[in-house]
């Protein structure tokens, strides 16, 4: 009678085993994110500052000032940017133990893949927030001045930085459109002559896409986004093909 091996192969790790080294890993990145906030909530008030500059700058001396209408609003707004500067401080320790956990169950050939789109989704991802850092003073005074002389800006805080931060966070989602085509073209589901057929259409899609995704709506956001899409869907069509050789 053959015996049945209950060891787990080499190399392989057990569910306990998983389950352990999980734990692990989210202690880890809960520890960075609450160190990371802590940081956040000393700097809170510079991080403000640096914030409300896009207004300042629209207002054009007017004054800028967000108003507070709200008696928890002020200790609620210093909260939420400590854990937005938190969040920052800590995505490298974050993604390191993701990708620390995540490694062992790679094949050779899907890690010398998974680094350089890892990195490149870290690199696209701040060049849209940082696009997004420069058009906004603006798109806000665009906002400002559309109402009219009639209307006087007076922003809270929360609604103020929603926006804001909602702008930064999809013009780094946008951003990450060309690896999504990469992607899709080095596991077959597309090919690069495709893509260059559907390029009327892809303008136009590109286009309602920034207008849809836009919290703010103006064009000056809309062709910022807009624009850079469109360089990032020419350029991976060249990048696919020269992967795939």
């Amino acid at each position: 009678m053959t015996k049945t091996s209950t060891a787990a192969e080499p190399g392989r790790m057990t569910l306990v085993e998983h389950l352990t080294e999980l734990r692990s890993r989210l202690v880890k990145s809960v520890l960075a994110l609450t160190i990371g906030s802590i940081v956040g909530f000393a700097l809170s008030n510079r991080v403000l500052a640096f914030l409300v500059d896009p207004y300042c700058a629209a207002q054009k001396g007017k004054g800028c000032r967000l108003v507070v209408i709200d008696p928890l609003e002020g200790f609620a707004t210093r909260i939420k940017l400590a854990i937005f500067v938190g969040v920052v401080l800590a995505s490298p320790v974050v993604l390191w133990q993701v990708w620390r956990f995540v490694t062992p169950g790679l094949h050779k050939n899907e890690k010398r893949y998974a680094v350089p789109f890892i990195a490149s989704s870290i690199v696209l991802f701040l060049a849209g927030a940082a696009v997004a850092v420069l058009t906004f003073p603006k798109a806000l005074e665009f906002l400002i001045g559309i109402g009219g002389p009639d209307l006087v800006p007076l922003f809270s805080p929360s609604k103020y930085l929603r926006l804001y931060l909602l702008v930064v966070a999809a013009f780094g989602l946008s951003f990450e459109f060309p690896i999504l085509l990469i992607f899709l073209q080095l596991a077959r589901i597309l090919k690069s002559q495709q893509l260059k057929q559907w390029r009327r259409g892809a303008i136009v899609a590109i286009f309602v896409f920034a207008a849809v995704i836009t919290p703010s709506q103006d064009p000056i956001t809309l062709f910022a986004m807009a624009l850079p899409m469109y360089a990032f869907y020419e350029a991976s069509m060249l990048i696919g093909r020269l992967l795939k050789r």
